[in-house]
């Protein structure tokens, strides 16, 4: 399945609207909703070789190998190569905000974490802009990102938002490290994931401390005809849009309002915001740089390898507290922030066993 950062209850909102203004938009939101998407594995594509302990010694910064295609408004893939890592920028906005926005990306997993590109071992970064006539989504699909360029009068170019860029290369990420299984909470566990590593990409590149981010998702995509900042918030879930064509942001922020649906996979990007304000509550009771200390904690519950595909929030928020201890010590600060961030939320109960 591709992971996508608009989603579909959005789209279909634009899809319904009536109004002469937002013609186009409705068609090209219908148009998004139906376009195929091809999903291919990522296992299936990267294949690593086993070294004997002591025989491979890596030395210096590993640099990113990013390949940026141009699609030339058809619904194909790979497009066009029109940009590789040696090449000088093009003068086209889209490339170069994805050949830039792919590199902030890499430079943030390795700068922080000591990843080198998706699959942890310097795996090519492969991008497709100006995909579909008007298409108003971005989407991972197991090998590469791939950008639309938006109808105009809704969203515009989807590479203008280094949140969405770091957002879609997260999914390959958290795909390559076992996946979470995109449906239910655990569907909603991969989304929030791939927002908490977009924001933290962002936050990374501007040098902004948690107290002075913005926490949105997709900020600048919207036209200015749109109410609304952002497809997300993650310091205040629900509150990025409220405009009479898409409605109002239906994200909950705890547990009570919980959106129990059908739609979306379960409500994905709904329930996203949930574990979404988690990690939010965690980030400034540490204050500082968020992905020191709770970006660290979050990696190391995604990579160690013992989280299950089909964890629901609980099981997810025991395991950051497990990373949080093993990382700093039981009764740390550290522990007492993750344990918070869950209780604030509704997702663990505020008790000395809720954990």
């Amino acid at each position: 399945m591709t992971h996508a950062i608009v989603p579909p209850y959005l789209l279909a909102r634009i899809a319904a609207a009536r109004e002469p203004t937002w013609a186009r938009a409705a068609q090209a939101a219908r148009a998004t909703l139906d376009a195929p998407r091809e999903y291919r594995s990522v296992r299936s594509r990267i294949r690593m070789s086993i070294e004997e302990p002591g025989t491979l010694v890596i030395e210096g910064v590993p640099a990113p190998d990013r390949t940026i295609s141009d699609a030339r408004r058809l619904e194909r893939l790979p497009g066009v190569r029109v940009r590789g890592e040696d090449d000088p920028p093009t003068g086209d906005a889209a490339v170069d905000e994805a050949f830039d926005g792919l590199g902030a990306t890499f430079d943030f997993y390795w700068d922080a974490y000591r990843r080198s590109s998706i699959d942890g071992a310097g795996s090519p970064l492969l991008a497709t802009v100006h995909y579909g006539r008007d298409y108003d989504n971005a989407f991972w699909n197991g090998e590469r990102m791939v950008f639309g360029d938006g109808d105009g009068e809704v969203f515009v170019g989807f590479t203008g938002s280094l949140t969405v860029i770091a957002h879609e290369l997260t999914h390959g990420v958290t795909e390559f490290e076992g996946g979470l299984l995109y449906q239910g909470q655990s569907g909603a566990l991969n989304e929030s994931i791939s927002d908490v590593f977009g924001a933290l990409t962002e936050q990374h590149h501007r040098g902004q401390t948690a107290a002075e981010a913005d926490w949105l998702i997709g900020a600048g995509i919207f036209t200015e005809a749109v109410q609304g900042v952002a497809l997300r918030s993650l310091a205040a879930p629900g509150t990025a849009y409220d405009d009479d064509v898409l409605g109002r942001d239906p994200q909950p922020a705890h547990m009570d309002d919980y959106v129990q649906t059908t739609d979306d996979n379960g409500g994905v990007h709904i329930n996203s915001g949930i574990p979404n304000h988690a990690f939010y509550l965690t980030a400034r009771a540490l204050a500082g740089n968020a992905w020191e200390r709770a970006g660290l904690i979050w990696y190391r519950t995604l990579t160690t390898g013992e989280l299950a595909p089909t964890s629901d929030f609980g099981a997810f928020a025991r395991a950051t507290l497990t990373a949080a201890e093993a990382e700093y010590g039981e009764g740390s600060e550290e522990v007492d922030a993750v344990r918070a961030g869950w209780t604030g939320v509704g997702v663990l109960d505020d008790g000395p066993d809720s954990a």
